[in-house]
């Protein structure tokens, strides 16, 4: 299988209601994944992650205010027989923060961190999998209890 290298951002955004997560979908498909992109040239992951940030939802990306969660990987949601080999970094989204689709993103949802799965809702391998389960366990709103 060919592998495709990204850098993606966990923008995680807490209010009144709880965490949640943004996600994208690009035009033409079907899935949501976290914002992000493929690395062009010798990119680093910050240069990679501020330059999608900006072209596809008009975003900032400050390095310093990120932490990396780790190397994934998984099926590729858009691109059959491709493993998708993914650096993700969380960030907490700024108040009031609100991206505009631009490039090739059709259209932006927030998920909140504590919500049921919704089949209704198509999520990328690398989300489903990988991602939400850590970003769930380490959300404040799952927190509250004892022992959790």
């Amino acid at each position: 299988m060919s592998r495709i290298r990204v850098a993606a951002l966990a923008l995680v955004r807490q209010d009144d209601r709880g965490a949640a997560l943004l996600l994208v979908r690009k035009r033409g498909s079907a899935r949501f994944m976290l914002p992000g992109g493929k690395f062009e040239g010798f990119e680093s992951d910050a240069a990679c992650l501020a330059r999608e940030l900006r072209e596809e939802l008009g975003l900032t990306f400050d390095p310093a205010s990120a932490i990396c969660l780790g190397r994934f990987e998984a099926e590729a949601a858009n691109e059959p027989g491709h493993v998708v080999e993914a650096v993700v970094y969380r960030q907490a989204a700024a108040p009031g923060l609100d991206p505009v689709c631009g490039a090739e993103i059709e259209e932006t949802r927030w998920l909140a961190l504590d919500a049921v799965d919704d089949p209704a809702l198509p999520l990328a391998p690398l989300l489903c999998q990988e991602l939400l389960p850590r970003l769930r366990a380490a959300s404040p709103s799952r927190s509250s209890s004892p022992g959790v």
